[in-house]
């Protein structure tokens, strides 16, 4: 017997979904796919190897042509796409596995180099650096959304989330975590506006709800899950007030009935005066629902994690990339291959 029993009790993730395991693979940027950001084969062998998780997480994927701000990055906005991710989705669950897709849009980290369109975001204030993997690339000043141009923004998300369920996926994530477009609107730093989408918790919350609300209209609650990354200042600055906007948007949440809150935080040891210690910490104060730990979690911290209520999943990062059999080597007490970068460079 596995000496992290609570790692591999089942969970129940909504009246139609039972979880195998509490074991979940993080969504894991690859850049791998093909010609028109199309899901290859070697995608799909890769995920089908690693479906004996509780649940997979896909990598993040682009809900429309501007939301791209990394090289081969996947879409699940044409038909082609669709059916490409297909082939995963059979895949994993010809496994007996369950999976999910993240959907993303990156605003003021996007590049016209992908779309041939100017970013977007919800204040034109631009990012300082280069795009990731494309290093003569500078990130350029966005457009500031126009409010017919965020209607227009939820309804995409809402046909992405459609296109995924049509894809044969479990259900959806929204990526609205790690300084992307969702999160750009939560922080004072990235959210300058001054109509009923900025200034106030409750206007900046606005457009994350519009969307949560759109998805569950389109595909149910029981499969919408959202990432957060309260704390976690990636692609911008740290701003005490944005603790209100947080404490106001998980209230509206635990309002609704979603599948889960993830976190999407990458050190979970750090903690932050402003939220009164760590992110997860945080959420588990202030949100009812199922919550998905992550963080450089270790099969001993995840279980002992599990096992205190901290959390109620916990999700393995880059340990899965070189452990496609992570599951079956923590259950049995084996060894795991450590994680080095170059192993980012192929699928494995």
């Amino acid at each position: 017997m596995s000496a992290h029993q609570s790692l591999f009790e089942p969970c129940v993730l909504n009246a139609s979904l039972t979880l195998a395991n509490r074991i979940v693979m993080a969504p894991l940027t690859r850049c791998m796919a093909g010609p028109g950001l199309v899901p290859t084969q070697a995608m799909a062998d890769y995920y089908g190897r690693r479906a004996d998780a509780g649940l997979i997480i896909s990598e993040a994927t682009i809900i429309r042509p501007d939301g791209q701000g990394y090289p081969d990055t996947p879409g699940i906005y044409t038909q082609a796409q669709i059916e490409g991710w297909k082939r995963v989705t059979d895949a994993v669950h010809a496994e007996g596995g369950k999976i999910f897709l993240q959907l993303w849009h990156v605003g003021r980290l996007a590049h016209s180099h992908f779309s041939g369109e100017q970013p977007v975001a919800p204040s034109a204030i631009a990012f300082e650096g280069t795009v990731p993997r494309m290093r003569d690339l500078s990130y350029e000043t966005p457009r500031a959304l126009a409010r017919e141009d965020i209607a227009l923004l939820v309804e995409d998300y809402a046909q992405a989330a459609e296109n995924a369920i049509t894809a044969g996926f479990d259900g959806v994530e929204i990526h609205g975590a790690n300084g992307y477009l969702i999160d750009q609107f939560l922080h004072f730093d990235t959210n300058h506006r001054d109509d009923d989408y900025g200034r106030t918790p409750e206007n900046m919350s606005r457009f994350a709800l519009q969307v949560v609300d759109a998805v569950v209209t389109r595909v149910g609650a029981e499969r919408t899950g959202l990432r957060l990354t309260p704390g976690a200042y990636t692609h911008m600055a740290a701003d005490a007030r944005d603790r209100e906007v947080f404490d106001y948007l998980l209230a509206r949440l635990n309002e609704r009935e979603l599948a889960y809150l993830h976190l999407g935080i990458f050190d979970d040891s750090l903690t932050f005066d402003f939220l009164g210690g760590r992110a997860s910490e945080y959420l588990r104060r202030h949100y009812s629902g199922t919550l998905i730990g992550v963080g450089g979690l270790t099969p001993e911290s995840a279980s002992e994690g599990l096992a205190q209520g901290k959390f109620d999943l916990a999700a393995i990062g880059r340990p899965f990339i070189a452990n496609p059999d992570y599951v079956r080597r923590v259950q049995q007490a084996e060894p795991l291959v450590d994680y080095h970068q170059d192993m980012l460079a192929e699928l494995v």
